[in-house]
């Protein structure tokens, strides 16, 4: 008889009811609630960086392609100027 009381005594103190639950449990309870929130919140702010320096890492790859392709475009004009020059200096000199 003593045991069943014993192991009664025990169960009643494993309930898992919010109003059982003493003021350091229930402190507990919040501080490890507010952990997860903070966790995910740190998480979506971490995936939204990545998807912003994904997103960053693309641009800079076409504005380099775009600066090197009118670098291309310059030097080629350059060329084009320094060859009429020249034309026109051996024209003269004839």
């Amino acid at each position: 008889m003593l045991g069943t009381l014993l192991a009664l005594a025990v169960l009643a103190g494993c309930s898992r009811d919010e109003d059982a639950l003493g003021p350091a449990q229930k402190a507990g309870k919040a501080l490890d609630d507010a952990g997860v929130r903070v966790s995910r919140q740190v998480e979506d702010e971490l995936a939204k960086a990545d998807r912003a320096a994904a997103e960053a890492r693309d641009k800079i790859k076409d504005a380099t392609k775009d600066a090197k392709g009118g670098l291309e475009r310059a030097t080629e004009e350059v060329g084009k100027k320094v060859e009429d020059a020249g034309e026109k200096i051996q024209d003269a000199a004839d």
